[in-house]
């Protein structure tokens, strides 16, 4: 849910973007970093979550914008009635302001101070579809929230999950979706769609693996430095191979404002002309052409001089203990790092004061067991830890360095 900067009220917001969706002055949610002027044309200046360091300004064009949510009604279904849970200061919450306004259909949004809740997404939800006829409703969560109305109906109080597994489509980004919880979604009847993407392009522009109408994508080899080289395409030799995430087409910004050098290193142009945004991400192309996502090549773990990419880990780790995971790497003398996994237990806090306590020796023993022969030796974490919940940043991104400190307090005084 929103954080604690303010925000206007979702309908005169909604107002705002659609006149500058059609020309009007840029929508700004919060207090400018730069004095740099604003580009003709733009239509949102949105911050970076900061995951890569210092959080810059992002100028996207109106144009960028419509196609980005033409694209998405097209791959829906058709527009939609939407409704707003994310903040309405983050890219994923303004698209869904910038899908309501150019659908033309009423937008429902939360309380920008209320946190959230499975029953307060209810709340939402149940007028929203009442209304709706025959309209679609859509709406956009982020995998924390989605665990924790999974985990409340577990508890008996199934009234949000109910409520979402209505909706004609539930988009999913702005962090990694674990398979197990996937899974138990669809179980449930929920309609999810797993988007990626970022500020820079606009948002979610590769939905379920497969880019958006006229989305392109690629992956590079990391140590290839020059634009469009080591490309893997669906059949070519390179096809499968680990590299640097690149995504081109109509939904790039038009770049950082007041930092030309971090935009002339991001946004690279071929020399056909075609404009890429070169992302921070890991992944390959599967043969079907549908796109990987590894992690982060910054969130990599280089334990006993192997590299470890975590969204593997994780995914297993969740599988088996059920909740979100997270894995780090933490300083250890022999290993370089040691891999560490810490999940959200979906019984709640596990035990009164204690921020972390291990898991049980069978569970590590079966995480490990399950890791070394799925994914290798060096991906069994050498410790399991369960928390009450992970550590966020932004709209819903667990935050990593957050995880690596409550490891490192919790073993400096165990």
């Amino acid at each position: 849910m929103p954080g604690p900067h303010p925000a206007p009220p979702a309908d005169a917001l909604r107002d705002a973007v659609r006149a500058a969706l059609d020309g009007g002055p840029a929508v700004v949610p919060l207090p400018r970093t730069t004095r740099a002027p604003v580009p003709p044309g733009t239509a949102l200046v949105v911050r970076t979550s900061g995951s890569t360091g210092t959080p810059r300004e992002v100028a996207l064009p109106a144009a960028a914008l419509r196609a980005s949510a033409t694209a998405t009604h097209e791959r829906l279904g058709g527009p939609g009635r939407w409704v707003l849970t994310l903040p309405p200061t983050h890219v994923a919450g303004l698209q869904v302001v910038v899908r309501s306004a150019l659908a033309g259909t009423p937008l429902t949004a939360a309380d920008p101070d209320a946190h959230f809740t499975p029953d307060g997404l209810a709340d939402l939800l149940e007028p929203a579809l009442a209304a709706a006829g025959d309209d679609p409703v859509y709406v956009s969560l982020v995998p924390t929230q989605v665990h924790r109305l999974l985990a409340a109906a577990h508890d008996g109080a199934p009234r949000g999950l109910t409520a979402l597994a209505r909706c004609a489509a539930v988009l999913l980004g702005g962090a990694a979706s674990p398979p197990a919880l996937l899974e138990r979604a669809a179980d449930a009847g929920v309609r999810v769609v797993t988007t990626y993407g970022m500020s820079e392009t606009a948002g979610g522009c590769v939905y379920d693996g497969a880019p958006l109408r006229d989305v392109r994508v690629r992956v590079v080899a990391p140590e290839l430095s020059e634009p469009g080289r080591g490309m893997a395409r669906p059949g070519s030799d390179r096809s499968g191979e680990i590299g640097v995430v690149e995504l081109g087409g109509p939904t790039l910004a038009t770049g950082y404002l007041g930092d030309g050098a971090a935009t002339a290193a991001a946004f690279r142009t071929d020399p056909d002309g075609s404009r890429w945004f070169r992302t921070s991400d890991l992944g390959r192309l599967r043969s079907d052409g549908t796109l990987q996502v590894l992690g982060r090549a910054d969130d990599v773990v280089v334990t006993g001089g192997v590299n470890v990419a975590p969204a593997p880990v994780e995914a297993l780790v969740g599988e088996l203990l059920g909740g979100e995971a997270c894995v780090v790497g933490v300083p250890d003398p022999e290993w370089g790092q040691a891999l560490v996994a810490v999940v959200a237990a979906p019984a709640g806090p596990p035990g009164p004061g204690a921020a972390l306590v291990p898991v049980d020796d069978d569970a590590l023993a079966r995480v490990r067991s399950a890791a070394t022969t799925r994914l290798g030796g060096p991906s069994a974490p050498r410790r399991v830890y369960a928390a009450a919940a992970l550590p966020l940043r932004g709209p819903g991104k667990v935050d990593r360095s957050g995880v690596v400190a409550l490891v490192r307090e919790h073993e400096a005084h165990a």
